[in-house]
């Protein structure tokens, strides 16, 4: 029998016929570059692509349009700092209900602009998200207002849920689901979508290192969490009541990744599949890459949950990849203070192939010795072994080269 507090595969397919229209049916591909790079058959659901650059907009859609008509005349509230935020702003525009989003005091101000920008009532308030959530709950109460729950809420549940029903429906083939865990609610969903429409597929959960509370929570041990990450979006320390009970339920495993396969992951989808995707968005590849052995050789569904990274810390972590990559040597050089050292060294480096993309020359506070200067190079080339052979032509003129 149905309890109260579940989902069930016709919920989702309900969800998924409601918000037609409103949602995009975003892609599902089959992507040879991240395949090779990752031993499996990657198929990559490109959630990214929704109008607010993330899956959000399937619950927060399908939530609205459950409400009563007194609750649509009511309004709607949510607390978010990120996708959740704009998600439920946009639908509620469409959908003519007034909206009031509560964001910390920390919020950056692009996505305060954004979420404005689809005609919703921003409140800042608190330090963290518990105190902007505290505020929100009160505030709700104060007018009226229908809390719009990122999570911990069946109707959003069911709309996060039709993502693994689309990603099945176009590629019946796969053999298991790796999807990113913040509350919980997409993996929740997911979980029942594909197990209602192919009982032998796996799926399995995603959190990063310094947030596994759902991990911690289905062991039966006590949250601990904190750090910093670049998969904010999946950075949660109260997991949803809902989702956690229908993911033990049905047994379903959460595997923690570190931070660096994030990194390698989102580099992995920018140049591999030329798809940018934020830090929870690409926690479902951290996984593959993580996990090599789980899933090799196997036709791997993994939802591009989220896209909404920033620029610079997008260009970081693509530098950061291509350091460990050994495309970018990062070299330093105690050199003599004389004419024609610099030369000499660019000479040996382009001889060798390498493209110098950035200089640092100190002599004045760095160098051991007033008759020599200190030299940093950046320089990028196509493999280690280049790499190896640029080091080995400065040293043949004997400069004495650090790695760094």
């Amino acid at each position: 029998m149905r309890t109260a507090a579940t989902v069930t595969l016709a919920d989702v397919r309900a969800a998924a016929a409601r918000i037609a229209g409103q949602v995009i049916r975003t892609p599902t591909v089959l992507s040879d570059a991240v395949s090779r790079a990752a031993g499996a058959r990657v198929h990559l659901k490109l959630d990214n692509l929704q109008a607010t650059g993330a899956f959000k907009e399937r619950g927060a859609a399908n939530r609205l349009a459950l409400l009563s008509a007194r609750e649509r005349a009511a309004g709607v509230i949510a607390m978010s700092a990120g996708n959740h935020a704009q998600a439920v702003a946009r639908h509620a525009a469409l959908l003519g209900i007034a909206a009031t989003i509560v964001m910390p005091k920390f919020t950056p101000a692009t996505k305060v602009v954004r979420t404005e920008g689809w005609g919703a009532r921003v409140v800042l308030v608190g330090e963290t998200l518990a105190e902007a959530a505290a505020h929100a709950h009160d505030l709700a109460l104060r007018e009226g207002l229908t809390f719009v729950h990122p999570y911990d809420d069946l109707g959003v549940i069911a709309g996060q849920a039709t993502m693994a029903l689309e990603m099945l429906e176009d590629a019946p083939e796969l053999e298991v689901l790796a999807i990113p865990v913040g509350g919980g609610g997409l993996l929740a969903g997911c979980a029942v979508a594909a197990r209602g429409l192919k009982p032998s597929v796996e799926v399995v959960g995603v959190e990063v290192e310094f947030y596994p509370a759902m991990a911690q929570r289905l062991a039966g041990k006590p949250v601990a969490v904190g750090g910093p990450t670049i998969a904010e979006g999946i950075a949660v320390r109260d997991v949803g009541e809902t989702p956690y009970a229908m993911l033990r339920d049905m047994g379903i495993e959460v595997l923690v990744v570190p931070e660096r396969a994030v990194e390698q992951a989102i580099a992995l989808l920018a140049e591999g599949a030329k798809v940018v995707a934020e830090g929870a968005g690409a926690a479902a590849l951290a996984a593959v890459l993580a996990y090599p052995d789980r899933f090799a050789g196997r036709a791997v569904g993994l939802p591009v949950c989220g896209g909404n990274i920033d620029a610079r810390i997008l260009a970081n972590v693509l530098l950061r990849n291509l350091l460990r990559d050994g495309r970018i040597l990062r070299l330093h050089l105690d050199i003599p203070d004389r004419p024609g050292v610099l030369a000499d060294i660019a000479t040996r480096v382009a001889a060798a192939g390498g493209n110098v993309i950035e200089v640092s020359h100190q002599r004045l506070f760095a160098s051991p010795s007033v008759q020599t200067a200190e030299l940093e190079l950046m320089v990028e080339v196509r493999d280690t072994p280049q790499g190896n052979a640029i080091v080995a032509a400065l040293e043949a003129g004997d400069y004495v080269v650090r790695r760094g």
